[in-house]
Parts: C-alpha cells; structure tokens; sequence
C-alpha cells in the first residue's frame, strides 16, 4: 500500500497589541480582576453601538503587508451568531465575506533530522487575515459545580490568520507558528505570548493516500504552546493512520489536546454543520483603506489610514535580520536563527561585539554554549541574566589579550553567574587566576615543585 499523505492547515487567533478593545473604549489587561474592564457595549446592554479601533486596523494591515499578502481596500464587517455563555450579545463580529488581508504567504525554515546544520526554507500560503472580537472566559467551579463569567476579555481585539492545508507534520506547523510568532512581536502588532493566551492554534489534520482526494479533517482547538502543537498534530496524524489502517472510519469533529496524557480527545463532533447564520454587520460602515494613489487631496490625514505609510514604516522583519547578522559578523545561519528565536539574545550578542576585541566567531561561542546553557538551566530570559553584555565583554577582553585561559574564563563565568556586583578582573585577581608570562617567576615555582618531589624526581630519572 501507498504510504499516507498528512495534511496540516493552521489557523491562528492573534490578539492585537492595544489600549483598548475593537469597538469598545475598555482597557485590555491581562490577568486584571473578573469583570473589571467591561464597557456597556462589552456586555451587550440595548442602545450600545461599536465604535472601530483604529490600532486594531493599523496593526491588521501591518501584519498583512509583513505577510505579503493583499490589503483590501474595502472590508467588510459580519456578524457570526453562537450561542455561548460568555458571548453576551449572541454573535460575533468578524469579517466573513470581504477580510482585510487575503492571498499572503509565510516562509519559515526547519532544520532536517534534528541537525541544526541542514536547514530546508518551505512556504506556507494565508488565505485570509481577519479582524474580529474576543469572547470573554468561562471559569468551572468544579466544587459547586457552577460556571462563572468573565468579560474582561470579551470584545478584545483579534487577528485571525488562515492559513493553507501546505503543512505535513507537527515540526513544520510549529516552525511556522514560531516564525509568525517572531513577525508579530517584531512589528508590535501582537505582544503573541501564548502563556497569557495572546496566541491560540486551531490546527486542521486529515490523512490520505498520494493521488486520492483529501481525508475527512479533525480540528484540534485552542492549542496554546509551539510544543503542544507539534506533539497534538503528529499523535492525530498517527492515531487517525491506525484508525484508518483499522478498518476505522475519521469523524469530522472537534478534539482537544490533554497535554498531561499526550493525546487528542473528542470535544464535539461536526456532523451537522453548525449554521452562524452570517450577516452584515448592520452598525458599522464598510471599512475604506487609502494608499498614496487612491488618497482624496482634500481629506484630513490623521482621519484615513494609508497602507503606503505604513508599509515605509515596516521594521526589518526577522528573516532580514538573520540575513544582516550572517553578513555583518560572519556567523553560521543557523546561528543566526538561535540569536534571533531567544527574546534579546541578539542584541545581547551585539552589545558584546561592540564591546569586545574578541572576533564576532568567537563570541557566538560564549554566548550561545555558555550564557544560553546558564540561562536554561535556571529558567531565565536574556533579560534577567545576571551577567550583563558589559561583563561578558570584560571577561571576554581578558580572554583575547591572553591575561586568562579559556578555562579559568569558565570559572569566572561560574563567579560573575552568582552576581554579586563583582568584575571580572577583580574575580580573576582575587583567585589568582591570570596567566604568568614572567619567565624568572614561572622557573621559580617549577623548581620549587621539583625541590618538594625530590624522591619522585630521583624516580624518575632512573
């Protein structure tokens, strides 16, 4: 038999980095008291109207020309009617029919056989990027067995980005996901920080053999880590094989990740596709974006937003940045992906080759074996080391001008770890740890051992 083709399609909820919601004027804070930042609008009160942010579409068309994808110059809103305990209003608003961005395309890069030397570039193509509200969180009292609403969340501002079914396994969607991740936090439109739920995965597995049409998919809902997301798309891969395989048959359903059990478990089933009953969003107007060509001479710029502006404003993306530090130091472009994945770890790196004699090869050493394994084993981002650029320049200068070896730079290392606000020379003088290159003091000591070990030295030349 054929071996089977698994197909992965991804689709991300991105919560926009803002103030205030969409299309309320409530502030959005993560972890702020139950209920605390709900407008009249957030819940639903009659006679409440929205009111569009106009960040949340700056940060949408950000995200959409860093994606390469088409800015439409007219959206349109919608609205997605479920019944939910924490949908208050008995619908979302999204954008359905007409999105703002469409047609985009993400490349990210992996490395082949867990070999970071051998990195493959792949594409995955957006369909859509959308705009649409948050709902708020239902929180289950399991000992009075009651649940409880929270809307501090309902209404926030969300980028949806629907991706193709490109994908074929856990390790490219997590790379991907990884990647997009790195965009967001470059350009500030998402802070994407999956713990506080900033960024959320739907993936979309089916199976089937080369040359026949598509299997019937399974949605795994609300992942919330890139490791779960590899681990929850590869177990549904295999388990949807063995059912097949089996004589089995895959329900189009809903599933979940337990990530304590490492598996997908059921959560409803699709059968009968769930109608939300789309419609316009009656409240608000058709959304008019304007680039240099298209914008009217006699309108108020601070009142449109131009795509062309913003687009000239766009931050060097990540895959730029690795493609400058590969030119301007000379390191591995594998190198350059671990710089960049860690939070600050390239500037970091920066701040020290400016620093430093030491030549940029040799820094990334240091960095990345020796501050980047400290960091790990004590579960501390690049901004809470307690070795600064500065120290680690120090130490490296020492290094370079050959008043240390590198093994006693590892001791050092160990003391400057421990932070007790000393440098790194009065370490290495307080320890006695520099090189001696007086030639009378070396011949000295080594005569001193030799007239301690007579009996050894006799020994020896017999």
């Amino acid at each position: 038999l054929a071996p089977w083709v698994p197909v992965v399609g991804l689709e991300i909820h991105a919560q926009i980095s803002s103030n205030s919601k969409l299309f309320s004027g409530s502030q959005v804070q993560f972890a702020a008291p139950p209920n605390s930042l709900v407008s009249f609008f957030d819940a639903s009160l009659p006679g409440t109207l929205p009111v569009l942010n106009r960040r949340c579409v700056e940060a949408a068309v950000m995200t959409g020309l860093a994606l390469n994808c088409s800015i439409n110059k007219k959206s349109l809103f919608d609205r997605k009617h479920y019944f939910y305990a924490d949908l208050p209003a008995g619908y979302q608003i999204t954008q359905q029919r007409v999105p703002i961005a469409v047609n985009g395309s993400l490349s990210y890069s992996l490395c082949i056989d867990n070999k970071m030397s051998q990195m493959v570039t792949k594409t995955v193509r957006i369909k859509q990027i959308q705009l649409e509200q948050d709902s708020g969180k239902s929180l289950h009292d399991d000992t009075r067995s009651q649940t409880l609403v929270d809307l501090n969340r309902a209404g926030v501002g969300l980028m949806e980005v629907v991706m193709e079914p490109d994908m074929c396994c856990g390790e490219e969607a997590a790379a991907a996901v990884r990647e997009l991740q790195l965009i967001l936090q470059t350009l500030g439109s998402s802070q994407a920080v999956m713990a506080e739920g900033q960024l959320r995965v739907d993936a979309n597995v089916s199976v089937h053999h080369p040359g026949e049409p598509y299997g019937v998919r399974t949605e795994v809902k609300n992942i919330n880590s890139i490791r779960f997301l590899a681990k929850a798309i590869d177990y549904e891969i295999q388990r949807q094989i063995e059912e097949l395989e089996n004589g089995g048959t895959i329900l189009n359903e809903t599933r979940a990740f337990d990530s304590k059990l490492g598996c997908t478990i059921p959560m409803r089933d699709k059968e009968g596709k769930q109608d939300y009953r789309f419609m316009p969003e009656p409240n608000l107007p058709p959304l008019i974006l304007y680039d240099a060509k298209s914008l009217p001479a006699n309108m108020n710029h601070q009142q449109v937003i131009n795509i062309d502006w913003i687009h000239e404003r766009l931050p060097d993306l990540p895959s730029v940045k690795r493609e400058k530090l590969v030119e301007q130091y000379g390191v591995l472009p594998e190198h350059s992906f671990t710089l960049l994945n860690e939070d600050g770890l390239a500037e970091f790196f920066e701040n020290v080759v400016k620093q430093t004699q030491m030549k940029p090869k040799k820094v990334i050493g240091w960095i990345l074996q020796d501050l980047l394994s400290y960091l790990k084993q004590h579960s501390l981002t690049v901004k809470e080391s307690p070795v600064s650029p500065s120290l680690l320049a120090d130490l490296l200068n020492l290094l370079e001008k050959k008043q240390i070896s590198s093994t006693a730079a590892k001791q050092v290392l160990a003391e400057l770890w421990k932070g007790e606000g000393k440098t790194p020379l009065e370490i290495v003088k307080e320890q006695k740890l520099q090189l001696l290159e007086d030639q009378k003091e070396l011949e000295q000591i080594c005569q001193a051992v030799i007239d301690r070990q007579e009996n050894e030295v006799i020994m020896m030349l017999l």
